[in-house]
């Protein structure tokens, strides 16, 4: 382990990864505080498929986006505790998303692009992840 100062991509990607997740709060935010407001704008067939969730998934929804963006918070104040905190965040995307794309009919209802996102948001958890562990084994993280 080397003990130095976190080069300006450290930053970058700290900066944009808490941005993500904050996005992600706001998604979280809106489909559970704002479920009427989102039913008048999605597709009848779309809502019917979020309403046929089990109460589970959102708790683990939640802890997906908020334990990445507690985790990018850590990354930015250079912590260690980020490494457990993303991983948190990461497994509780791969149970969210893989529900989602396995155990819904998204697919049916919403056509092959609706895998699009799904893997996207499980590729950054995964690079979030593997990215604060290498910048904890270069000493960036305390």
């Amino acid at each position: 382990m080397t003990t130095s100062k976190p080069n300006t991509g450290f930053w970058i990607i700290a900066v944009l990864a808490l941005l993500w997740n904050l996005m992600g709060v706001f998604q979280y935010l809106t489909t559970t505080l704002m479920a009427d407001t989102l039913a008048e704008a999605i597709p009848e067939e779309q809502m019917a498929l979020m309403n046929a969730l089990p109460s589970w998934y959102n708790y683990v929804f939640a802890v997906a986006v908020f334990a990445g963006t507690i985790g990018c918070l850590l990354l930015l104040i250079r912590k260690k505790l980020a490494v457990p905190v993303l991983g948190i965040s990461l497994l509780a995307v791969l149970i969210q998303m893989g529900y989602w794309l396995f155990a819904t009919d998204v697919m049916d209802v919403m056509g092959m692009t609706s895998v699009i996102m799904p893997l996207v948001v499980i590729i950054i958890a995964i690079f979030l992840y593997f990215y604060s562990k290498g910048a904890s084994q270069k000493g960036w993280l305390r």
